[in-house]
């Protein structure tokens, strides 16, 4: 199963999401998105696969966001689009590309969502959350 994630190893939902991609024996393509930037026809595509429109994929914290007042209702998709390209933080993470779906995994959990194997065991999020118990259920789940 080919699966790709848009990383950034400096955030604990990219590195939760990257570790249940793991134990689920899935080794991953991991496209350290702010070192290799994507281009702006796959910013668009992971955007929409994910059915998101593109405000709903941008990140405010500790961005530039405010700074370049993209929460202006005015500020259209090209100079959303602009502005990723300028600064890829601006991006939210982690997307995530397998054949079964494309996500923003935010939470981390949603993950499991478009995996093939997510029946992955016992799962704690660094924080010390429990996503999925010795049982194999996932917390929250209803």
């Amino acid at each position: 199963m080919a699966v790709t994630i848009y990383h950034n190893p400096d955030c604990g939902t990219s590195r939760n999401t990257l570790a249940m991609i793991c134990q689920s024996g899935v080794e991953p393509e991991i496209v350290e998105y702010l070192q290799t930037p994507p281009d702006r026809a796959t910013v668009l595509r992971l955007v929409a696969d994910a059915g998101l429109g593109l405000r709903q994929a941008l990140r405010q914290k500790d961005t530039p966001f405010d700074a370049l007042g993209l929460g202006e209702p005015a500020k259209g998709d090209d100079e959303l689009l602009d502005a990723v390209m300028r600064f890829p933080i601006l991006l939210n993470r982690p997307f995530v590309v397998t054949p079964l779906g494309t996500r923003l995994c935010r939470p981390s959990e949603l993950v499991l969502d478009i995996l093939e194997n997510p029946d992955i065991g016992a799962f704690t999020k660094e924080d010390g959350e429990v996503v999925i118990d010795a049982e194999g259920r996932r917390i929250g789940d209803t």
